[in-house]
């Protein structure tokens, strides 16, 4: 069953409160996103531990109900 964009952001949110998060359907099938997640939390992380935050925020979906998602994380410039 797909994911609906905005509960992906909606649980990346919620995990991760202070995030900045946009989320892209790259076929239109609900199945495959790209997702940019911004947040000061992740400063003086690696990219890795970036990552693990977000995944952790999707509660274990991801392989399931999110099939795939390219994801790019940041840390803001003011952070």
């Amino acid at each position: 069953m797909a994911m609906e964009a905005a509960t992906i952001e909606k649980l990346i949110k919620d995990g991760i409160p202070d995030a900045a998060v946009e989320i892209a359907d790259l076929r239109g099938d609900g199945d495959h996103y790209a997702a940019l997640v911004t947040s000061a939390a992740f400063k003086g992380k690696s990219r890795v531990q970036q990552h693990q935050m977000v995944y952790a925020a999707l509660q274990g979906r991801m392989g399931g109900e999110l099939h795939a998602l390219a994801l790019t994380t940041a840390v803001p410039d003011n952070a």
